[in-house]
């Protein structure tokens, strides 16, 4: 029995001295560095990847479970098939490229830093191997491939769908593009963009910011909350015009000066507008049981509009890079997409509460009922957004240059919406003097 277990406890250790990793679990954080670069009739994409991403794939160890180099070279190639190229999908135009050739291999070390650009990857990729007795652990190296696609024309526009998130938990992407006779062009995303235009036409860049802007508007929930509680006294055409009107000039001007670089970048700015943001849907709600008046509730959504289309421009910061050249259509477009996607929400709002108010409960009531549902859901964000802000340092920035820049800046900010305000309020006059009036708080769903 004795000698059983040596020798089985002998077999073990030789094992794990010279053996091979099988298939792993996912790693949870992943981060792939690409370059893409047409030249002549052909376009080249350098990939670099850890080695640990490859799951499935039996690397052969040596010693301690340092790689062995040489034995593992030949299933470099298998795994960069299996796990990248065959997943890529790359397009001249809208013609979808040809499968790629895998044309070279590299194992590189952690701390090699020749993918800063990509002269110096392409060098180092097409270079010699690693000496064979490089001890490295498999887990810490890291796969460099060089991937070629015949193309018609390196002036040809390209787009790329990468489906590489499987990579691991957390796929971090940062995607360079050389484009000919032009600057290069960086995108950094997290999992699967879907189908990303290198060079984008504009039309094509609006279609996808006014996607984008829809998508946006349907998915934030406390945006929803907000126009709802602005229409829930106000369902008719005239007050409705001058009240959403107001706050879609206001979401706009905000929205376009902070992706243009006018908003503050401290990291205590986008929770506090997160925190005004709740503070804006509970003063709404707590107004409409109180009773608003249109010559109030389009100033206040003009107000509240400013906070929320910062708001709207956490979100399209990140996206704003599958802009291309086309940054200020893109902007506009997805100004057009929020509006698509409040039209569609006030589509179904007005007649849903026209219907609850006629059959379910009187007006007044049911008015009252749902702002306060509304305001006790946006209390507590608030309150929790709060908690969230204070944990953040604020700290009073030095007078200097920069700084009268900045004043500068805000002032002239300041004065547009001061303009775009006295304009709007013009326009409010006027539609009250034709007819719109505010709703009376005295009177049954009988007389509205």
């Amino acid at each position: 029995m004795r000698l059983g277990w040596s020798v089985l406890f002998a077999l073990g250790l030789l094992l794990g001295l010279t053996g091979t990793v099988a298939g792993h679990e996912i790693p949870p954080s992943v981060m792939v560095l690409a370059f893409v670069k047409p030249e002549g009739q052909r376009l080249r994409m350098l990939l670099r990847v850890p080695l640990e991403s490859m799951r499935d794939v039996d690397f052969p160890l040596r010693g301690p479970g340092y790689l062995d180099i040489p034995r593992a070279e030949p299933l470099m190639r298998e795994a960069a098939h299996v796990w990248l190229a065959g997943y890529l999908s790359l397009y001249e135009g809208d013609s979808r490229l040809s499968d790629g050739r895998i044309v070279a291999t590299h194992v590189s070390l952690p701390a090699d830093r020749s993918f800063v650009s990509y002269d110096s990857a392409f060098a180092h990729v097409t270079s010699a191997r690693l000496d064979a007795r490089t001890e490295i652990f498999w887990k810490q190296a890291l796969l460099d491939v060089l991937i070629e696609y015949p193309i018609v024309s390196a002036a040809s526009r390209f787009s790329i769908d990468p489906a590489l998130a499987r990579l691991g938990v957390r796929t971090t992407t940062v995607l360079r593009f050389l484009p000919p006779n032009a600057s290069e062009r960086a995108f950094e995303y997290i999992g699967d963009p879907g189908l990303v235009r290198l060079d984008p036409r504009w039309h094509q860049a609006a279609l996808r910011f006014v996607s984008l802007g829809v998508e946006h508007i349907l998915n934030g929930i406390d945006h929803l909350l907000f126009v709802f509680c602005l229409v829930i006294p106000f369902r008719r055409l005239r007050p409705l015009v001058a009240i959403v009107t107001s706050f879609t000039v206001a979401h706009c001007l905000t929205l376009i000066a902070s992706a243009l670089g006018y908003a503050p970048s401290g990291l205590w700015f986008p929770p506090l507008i997160e925190v005004l943001i709740a503070i804006s849907i509970v003063y709404m709600a707590l107004e409409n049981i109180v009773g608003p008046r249109l010559e109030r509730r389009w100033a206040i959504a003009f107000g509240f509009g400013l906070v929320h289309g910062f708001g709207f421009s956490f979100a399209l910061r990140e996206s704003l890079q599958f802009a291309g050249s086309h940054l200020v259509t893109s902007l506009l477009a997805f100004n057009v997409g929020v509006e698509i996607g409040q039209i569609f929400v006030l589509l179904l709002a007005i007649p849903a509460l026209m219907l609850l108010f006629r059959y379910v409960v009187a007006e007044r009531m049911g008015t009252i009922i749902l702002s306060a549902l509304v305001a006790h859901t946006a209390w507590h964000w608030m309150t929790d957004r709060a908690g969230a802000l204070r944990q953040y340092h604020f700290s009073w920035p030095a007078f200097d240059a920069v700084l009268a820049a900045n004043v500068m800046r805000a002032m002239m900010f300041l004065l547009i919406a001061v303009g775009l305000g006295w304009v709007l309020s013009a326009g409010v006059r006027r539609l009250a003097g034709a007819g719109a009036v505010s709703e009376d708080w005295g009177r049954g769903a009988s007389r509205t």
